[in-house]
């Protein structure tokens, strides 16, 4: 047997979820009592200590570790590593066995005969976690100093600081050995992390003599004789405070405090992988995104809901912002980068007179009907597509609260916004001319504006833009396309110059800033000089950012003649969607833009397949689902690596298909949501 094991129980009384919970009383005794008490047992270790915080909010904790007549070492909160290793060192430990407070029914004799394996080897390190296969609580690792001392002086994540282990088993030179059991009782859940924990730890204690002495075999024939146990806390996740990651704890705080969660619903966790998306980013690089824990991921998902054609951080565009930024982004007067952006605006779209610039989309698209109203004298709009959050838009649905689901969204709620805006503005469908004549027919001399999309999942047919424009005009109202999302993806500017199809005013958003906040309307001098007569006006309409960011952007997609590359590289992926689906004789439906495309499945499970396509790619460091923007990042080796990986999830989904497995045992997360439920 080798020698100077040290048992080290990690241990605090700050946790968020549980605070004080290694003190809470169990058959009269604290967690830690039981947990200290029962590891005395063992056989093989030379001693027990604690290692817990330097501060006073571990007072208490101080006393009751006295009281059982055990040993500390008080230091470092966050970086637990460095803790443990000064730990180790001042008891003069040459291998140690990592244990914490929250597990108090440890089993000696599983701890002695995992010590017996680890002396007759050469491990570095070994543990029963890797796969788990014991039940959450029954968490024992072990590996030697010199690994521990390794990891103190050359681990750099935050996350491998505050989970000690990490590091060791990431780069052991010798074998790493997981002590597993014949049969899989993972699924048990014998940790303390919250009080539904607590609840189960204390029925188990009334079916036992005395808590401190019982086996491990004895609580697995508890849980037999008494199987609605298992449901007391069956909602918890397995070690959950090391597993979970940083970003997904941040997310938890933010519901609380963030109705919804999130500014932009469209990033809210629950649309892609909930409670398993790692939510937010630490920094961002061409086509890859770093979280909270340094983990690196290939983006083949939304990059930044569309707005990063050129990449995430574009040192050519970041240049000229940083140089604005030091000669500082607003004052009294005005920049003159907003007169240079509307003439390059106008150039682009030589149909156009003048320009008015705002920071985002929902912005930008208020101000046109705005315009729209006040040029025509007339308060309806003929609306089709997406167009943001305000009055005007969302007042579609006070007629209906599903009235705009079939244009996009589903969920959207109307609540907040005037009645008296009801009517005000009338959805139809693409590619459904008369259900347009319809509103017109139906509102003769009351429409100001058609809104709509130029394309967004299906392209026009029979001619459908070309008469939306004789209609506005047969109608003296003010036709306006929506840009936001199309604009730069297949020309350079509106996607109407393909279909050569000129509208009265346009928006422009998203790509144009590539990720900077900007936004532009451009339009007929006829229109836009209503501007005039009604009242648009924002501060921080006049900040210089996002006009320097347009500029250097929009030089660089000509440049390099952005919208070809990325829809050249949309149609391969297509393509090889495609090809993925007949190699597993899935049926798929291709939609969308060339460089914003998706697909979904001819199946009843297809969010389903949805949400298990996120979750296996993420385990590939892949963020992905059902759809993708295109940018210029997105070379074709990054490209072929992505569907070399996801050619893996189709093979899985053709079996599900198939009734050889079954979905939800594939699956480790609720469902993705879809359209914007209410989530809190």
């Amino acid at each position: 047997m080798k020698k100077n094991i040290t048992a080290i129980i990690q241990a605090r009384l700050g946790s968020k979820r549980f605070p004080g919970k290694v003190l809470k009383k169990l058959s009269n005794k604290s967690l830690i009592e039981i947990l200290f008490t029962r590891l005395k047992e063992s056989q093989h270790l030379s001693n027990i200590v604690f290692a817990i915080p330097d501060n006073d909010e571990n007072i208490d904790l101080e006393k009751e570790i006295e009281s059982i007549h055990a040993a500390y070492f008080s230091g470092d909160e966050d970086d637990v590593l460095k803790r443990y290793y000064m730990t180790a060192k001042k008891f003069n430990a040459e291998h140690i066995v990592r244990i914490t407070a929250d597990c108090p029914l440890i089993d000696p004799m599983m701890l002695d005969e995992m010590l017996l394996i680890y002396s007759e080897n050469n491990f570095d390190y070994m543990s029963n976690t890797n796969p788990p296969s014991y039940p959450d609580g029954f968490d024992i690792e072990i590996f030697s100093y010199e690994a521990l001392d390794d990891a103190y002086k050359n681990a750099i994540d935050d996350y491998d600081r505050e989970h000690v282990t990490p590091y060791i088993h990431r780069n052991s030179d010798n074998i790493i050995y997981n002590y597993q059991s014949d049969i899989d009782f993972s699924g048990l859940r014998l940790t303390v992390d919250d009080p539904e924990d607590l609840e189960l730890l204390e029925a188990i204690a009334k079916q036992t003599p005395d808590i401190i002495d019982v086996s491990y075999e004895e609580i697995l024939s508890i849980f037999k004789n008494k199987p609605e146990l298992k449901k007391v806390n069956n909602n918890s996740i397995r070690n959950e405070g090391a597993t979970t990651g940083t970003g997904q704890k941040l997310y938890r705080r933010a519901k609380k405090i963030i109705p919804g969660g999130t500014m932009l619903l469209s990033k809210r966790p629950e649309n892609f992988l909930p409670e398993l998306w790692p939510s937010y980013f630490s920094k961002a690089k061409g086509c890859s995104v770093w979280d909270l824990d340094a983990n690196k991921y290939i983006d083949m998902s939304i990059m930044g809901i569309g707005t990063n054609i050129l990449g995430y951080a574009n040192d050519k565009i970041d240049s000229q912002v940083i140089d604005a930024i030091k000669n500082s982004v607003a004052s009294t007067l005005n920049c003159p980068e907003e007169v240079e952006l509307a003439e390059r605006l106008i150039d682009i779209n030589p149909w156009s007179d003048m320009v008015r610039l705002a920071r985002t989309g929902g912005e930008i698209n208020a101000v046109s009907i705005r315009i729209a109203r006040a040029a025509t004298g007339r308060d309806k709009v003929a609306l089709c597509g997406y167009h943001g959050w305000h009055d005007w838009y969302l007042s579609t649905n006070l007629n209906s609260k599903e009235a705009l689901s079939d244009l996009l969204l589903p969920g959207l709620e109307p609540k907040g916004v005037p009645k008296a805006l009801e009517g005000t503005t009338i959805p139809f469908a693409y590619n459904d001319i008369q259900s347009l004549k319809k509103i017109f027919d139906e509102n003769k001399g009351q429409i100001a504006a058609i809104k709509m999309e130029v394309s967004r999942n299906d392209p026009p047919k029979d001619n459908f833009l070309k008469n939306v424009r004789d209609l506005a005009t047969k109608n003296d109202c003010v036709l306006i396309f929506d840009e936001c999302t199309s604009g730069f993806r297949e020309t350079f500017g509106g996607l109407h110059q393909k279909y050569d199809v000129e509208p009265d005013l346009a928006l422009y958003s998203k790509a144009l800033g590539n990720g900077y906040a900007i936004s532009a309307l451009v339009g007929r001098a006829s229109i836009m000089e209503s501007a005039q007569s009604t009242f648009i006006s924002s501060t921080f309409w006049t900040e210089r950012v996002g006009p320097t960011a347009a500029l250097a952007t929009l030089r660089e997609m000509e440049n390099i003649q952005s919208w070809k590359i990325i829809t050249e590289m949309g149609y391969y992926i297509r393509e090889r969607w495609q090809e993925l689906a007949d190699s597993t004789n899935l049926d798929i439906k291709i939609w969308g833009l060339p460089a914003l495309s998706g697909f979904s499945f001819n199946s009843k499970n297809d969010n389903l397949y949805k949400t298990l396509i996120t979750q296996e790619m993420i385990d590939k460091n892949i963020l992905a689902a059902n759809s993708i923007y295109v940018s210029t990042a997105h070379t074709k080796k990054v490209v072929d690596h992505y569907l070399d990986q996801l050619s893996l999830v189709f093979e899985k989904i053709a079996l599900i298909e198939s009734d050889k497995i079954n979905i939800n045992d594939c699956l480790n997360s609720k469902e993705a949501f879809t359209g914007f439920k209410r989530l809190n």
